[in-house]
């Protein structure tokens, strides 16, 4: 049996996006509760009943939920232009090794704004 399981974090950020044109907002300083869904795709195993601990899932997220939370996302290395598309990418990055069954990451950057990232 084939299943998509979701686990979602959530952190509080700074960010500008240095590459809009001058004038508009999000050139400036601002701040988003930003709302990440980590999505693992996968047959499961009989033998166990599921796919991946969700709990397993949830630790590969936390290193990188502890280093963008509370921060300025333009400080962090590799994410200097943060738009959504950067960094749903630049999460994939440092998850899939850690997580082989990765399919999706989903950045909400607002409640009506996201971006959703399969990889290459």
């Amino acid at each position: 049996m084939r299943v998509r399981l979701s686990k979602t974090f959530t952190f509080e950020a700074a960010h500008f996006l240095p590459t809009f044109p001058e004038g508009h907002k999000c050139r400036r300083l601002h701040g988003h509760s930003f709302r990440v869904d980590v999505v693992v795709a996968g047959e499961i195993d009989p033998a166990v009943g599921y796919l991946v601990d969700y709990g397993a899932i949830k630790a590969a997220c936390e290193p990188i939920r502890v280093q963008l939370d509370h921060h300025c996302l333009n400080e962090v290395p590799g994410l200097e232009n943060p738009t959504a598309e950067m960094i749903a990418a630049w999460i994939w990055a440092r998850l899939k090794p850690g997580l082989p069954l990765l399919a999706e990451v989903i950045v909400h950057e607002t409640c009506t704004s996201r971006c959703e990232y399969r990889g290459e």
